[in-house]
């Protein structure tokens, strides 16, 4: 391999907040040279996507960090942390599979290759409930089929839950049809692999374009009953401070 390590000492972390963020989550569980092969995918993918940006007017590694962060908070080992840095430079900067294996060998170069195949897979629109299950269950076996490494499969779906954070700066059809694929492709992948915090999160997302009334109705409801339970809290901590001076104890 080809690569150089990029020690984390002189990464600037200013450059992006996000990058920051990765750090302190790769320091929680990786060796220092470990996050230095991590931080050389960083700096190789933001050359790559300079000057590119995304539809909301941010610099596009913005994407790829944050889908290097969801893998790290997962733990992921440094290919797939690498992988979910570098998964769209074959796609949209036109690095070929032979210039990742050199630069990062051959297992990195067939996370990234696995995940821009998965891309082109999308969930055919059709009209009946009964067709539209059925396809949505064939496309999520596909997926499976073609990562034959599961790491593929966790990569893209750090991938779509940040295109699901970000899908404000998309056109309401797009986010419709994004978000429902989300809830019947990305989803189910999330729960079947039992990344719940990865399905709670795509399926909140989802539904707030898929039903945003009802979104908000519970977003609301949510929001008083926290108010209520602080509120009540506030109460029970004022009232046991009495009750402690009161005894002469001092606590906290």
């Amino acid at each position: 391999m080809a690569t150089q390590t990029v020690p984390a000492e002189i990464v600037d972390l200013k450059k992006h907040p996000t990058l920051d963020v990765l750090v302190d989550v790769l320091e929680q569980y990786l060796a220092p040279a470990d996050r230095d092969l991590v931080l050389s995918a960083y700096e190789y993918a933001e050359e790559k996507h300079e000057g590119h940006l995304r539809r909301s007017g941010h610099p596009y590694i913005e994407h790829p960090l944050a889908a290097a962060v969801t893998c790290a908070e997962l733990q992921l080992d440094v290919p797939a942390l690498q992988a979910a840095l570098l998964h769209d430079v074959m796609e949209d900067c036109g690095v070929t599979r032979s210039q990742l294996v050199t630069e990062f060998g051959v297992d990195v170069a067939k996370l990234v290759d696995g995940a821009t195949k998965l891309s082109a897979l999308q969930l055919p629109r059709v009209t009946g409930t009964i067709d539209r299950e059925a396809q949505a269950e064939n496309l999520r076996k596909m997926f499976v089929a073609m990562a034959d490494d599961v790491r593929v499969v966790i990569v893209k779906l750090a991938d779509r839950l940040h295109n699901m954070r970000t899908l404000d700066a998309m056109r309401p059809d797009k986010q419709i049809q994004i978000s429902r694929e989300t809830m019947e492709i990305y989803a189910p992948l999330a729960a079947r692999l039992g990344i719940w915090q990865i399905r709670a999160q795509l399926e909140d997302l989802a539904f707030k374009y898929l039903e945003p009334e009802e979104y908000r109705r519970i977003s609301e409801l949510v929001a008083s009953r926290r108010q209520t339970r602080e509120r009540y809290l506030g109460q029970i901590r004022v009232q046991l401070e009495n009750a402690l001076e009161a005894a002469g104890l001092s606590a906290q």
